[in-house]
């Protein structure tokens, strides 16, 4: 039952916020912190299943619940999680409820408190449904439920460029979903089950090697769209320029792994000589999308731009690890995934904060000498790029050098050589992304601040005192720092979850 409380808790929260204002919860104050209680409640039964889980039998489905949903076709009402999708159900209550924190304080421009709310909650349903779903159209419906709630939230409280971007994401992943759509329901007709679990079990028996190839290649461009795989990544970075902070942070620390966590999930057990088939293209793909990621941040001048076009890379690491078919490169993936969502997601707390202070996130505008004008500020932001670009210690270091690794030694059945020039590729791109993170540091947390206006008085400056840090900020970034420290100090607490259910997913017991 504590997976069917994650999904009704926040579902019933933003079905309460449908009632009248004057006869539910009058004024956005109010509003704001009802949020907050209700996605804390949902972090609480998170932590719940935690505390329940089983670290002894982490490959077994746990905590489930099963239903005959519609016989007469074999839907269920199936849900459940093991090492796979535990990790990633508590990253999404996390941010989620570090998000709400965030509008707590920071409450929307132009109004609707009400509306945000009650989105940012229908998206945490769609999101840890789609993590604990183990019936193929279940999960569907669920992958699909995030749509239009982010959708909405990029349109309505986005910057200048708010509607184009919304529809061209709605676009893009909409035309993912169909292709999506079709690749799952060939494989399951041919196998002659739904049931996630027993996809996984059963590794493609029924369906033919052509079918696994045509439905993976069709689940391939459906989960790269969200994930985003090059070259069908550039809704994003629009995406992540003109969402507001905390569409940014869910956007990036959770709804791109839904692509990510769905090729492990379904594609790899389902059609296995599929993926073989197309693991040398997709590790292709994945390497082209580090070292673009990585070129297209040293040419940015947006600082969330910038974190946008850094997710396309990282997330590029995440794809080679799965591309190598093997234990180290899923885990690779897995690693990445949750490294990603907690560095990225405090990068774009980050960010948000200095828009609100600076005014812009443009980096020439913005000049240098943070550390003098704002310290505290400059250390956050310099301890997430410094995560974000790998250094050993932190979390951002793990998953990109084990999908490295996987390439070094990448499953039987695939070319060796090509895996190796995948893996030299791979490392071009992280230098490449340490020095677009070590450029970005020093052009505006070390150098001059930007210069006063012309004719002002003597000891002017160009802009008044940085605002402190809130103690809402710190609550909403602490926490995503210790967990990046714990995760990149002590990995074994993360692979230990993730390494037996992997083995399990490859078909190796």
């Amino acid at each position: 039952m504590i997976f069917v409380l994650m999904t009704a808790i926040p579902l019933a929260g933003a079905l309460l916020l449908l009632l009248p204002e004057s006869r539910f919860l009058p004024g956005d104050t109010a509003v704001r912190r009802y949020g907050l209680g209700v996605s804390g409640a949902t972090l609480l039964v998170a932590l719940s299943a935690v505390a329940a889980f089983d670290y002894g039998a982490t490959s077994r489905v746990q905590l489930e619940i099963d239903h005959a949903w519609a016989p007469a076709i074999g839907l269920r009402f199936h849900l459940g999680a093991d090492g796979i999708s535990l990790p990633l159900v508590v990253l999404t209550a996390l941010l989620t409820f570090l998000c709400l924190l965030h509008v707590t304080k920071h409450p929307p421009a132009g109004g609707g408190a009400r509306l945000l709310v009650a989105l940012l909650l229908v998206l945490e349903v769609g999101l840890i449904g789609t993590f604990v779903a183990l019936d193929l159209v279940l999960f569907f419906v669920f992958f699909e439920v995030v749509l239009i709630p982010m959708y909405v939230v990029i349109a309505r409280w986005g910057g200048p460029g708010r509607r184009a971007a919304a529809s061209k994401f709605l676009f893009y992943t909409l035309l993912g979903s169909g292709l999506l759509l079709a690749g799952m329901l060939l494989v399951a007709v041919n196998v002659g089950t739904l049931d996630m679990t027993e996809l996984a079990r059963l590794q493609g028996e029924g369906a033919t090697r052509g079918v696994q190839i045509t439905a993976f290649l069709l689940m391939v461009v459906g989960f790269g769209v969200k994930a985003p795989m090059w070259p069908l990544h550039t809704w994003l970075p629009d995406a992540h320029t003109e969402a507001p902070t905390v569409g940014s942070v869910l956007l990036a620390g959770v709804l791109l792994k839904m692509g990510t966590y769905g090729l492990v999930r379904v594609a790899l057990p389902a059609a296995p000589e599929g993926a073989e088939y197309w693991a040398p293209w997709l590790g292709l793909l994945a390497v082209a999308g580090i070292v673009y990621g990585a070129l297209a941040c040293l040419a940015q001048r947006e600082l969330k731009r910038m974190i946008a076009f850094s997710s396309v890379g990282h997330m590029g690491f995440v794809l080679l690890g799965i591309a190598t078919l093997t234990p180290v490169g899923i885990n690779a993936a897995l690693f990445g995934n949750i490294a990603h969502g907690l560095i990225t997601g405090l990068l774009f707390f980050l960010a948000g904060a200095i828009k609100d202070r600076y005014g812009t996130g443009d980096l020439d505008a913005l000049g240098g000498g943070m550390l003098g004008a704002a310290p505290r500020l400059a250390s956050f932001l310099t301890f997430a790029s410094v995560a974000s670009l790998g250094l050993p210690g932190l979390a951002g270091f793990w998953g990109e050098m084990l999908a490295l690794v996987g390439a070094y030694r990448p499953h039987a059945a695939l070319p060796r050589e090509t895996f190796v020039t995948f893996m030299v590729v791979g490392g071009l791109g992280a230098v490449l992304t340490a020095a677009y993170f070590l450029r970005l540091l020093a052009k505006i947390t070390h150098g001059r601040p930007v210069e006063a206006p012309a004719g002002a008085s003597a000891g002017a400056s160009a802009r008044g005192p940085v605002a402190a840090i809130s103690a809402y900020e710190y609550a909403s970034w602490v926490p995503l720092i210790v967990l990046t420290l714990l995760v990149g100090l002590w990995p074994k607490t993360l692979l230990d979850v993730t390494t037996a259910p992997v083995r399990a997913l490859l078909g190796g017991g």
